[in-house]
């Protein structure tokens, strides 16, 4: 009886296919994974928009329920001025080398600009362009 040679195994082609298949994988799925910073710093600012939006309406409610009037740093209300979104950054104790005011708001003093609202545009330092938000800022007068 004459014994048959079978040998086991991938052939090229197959082998080839695989790698093939695995770099077309590869090149789909790693443009995703390297994209997450940018959509990070998106995040984050946009975060901080909201933080900077929520300070400035717990601001204004400070300064109405003390009165209406301007306020000091004795009553626990932040006067805003010509740099109302800067000076709420600050006053929020926020990373000034990460976020920046882009264009900023103009609260002029007085009663009459009391409940005034605005828009700060925050950016993300060293970000592309994409990386800005919009905050929303309350006049306290």
């Amino acid at each position: 009886m004459k014994q048959a040679n079978k040998q086991a195994g991938f052939t090229l082609i197959e082998l080839v296919m695989v790698i093939v298949i695995l770099g077309i994988l590869a090149a789909v799925a790693l443009p995703k994974f390297i994209d997450l910073g940018d959509d990070a710093r998106t995040a984050a600012v946009q975060g901080a928009a909201g933080a900077l939006s929520s300070a400035a309406v717990i601001n204004y409610s400070a300064s109405v329920l003390r009165g209406g009037t301007a306020g000091s740093a004795t009553n626990g209300v932040i006067p805003l001025a010509s740099n109302a979104g800067a000076t709420l950054l600050a006053g929020q104790n926020m990373d000034t080398s990460k976020f920046k005011i882009s264009t900023d708001f103009n609260c002029s003093t007085g009663a009459a600009n009391a409940g005034a609202t605005g828009t700060v545009k925050m950016s993300y330092s060293g970000g592309t362009t994409n990386n800005t938000a919009i905050a929303t800022i309350i006049c306290t007068g």
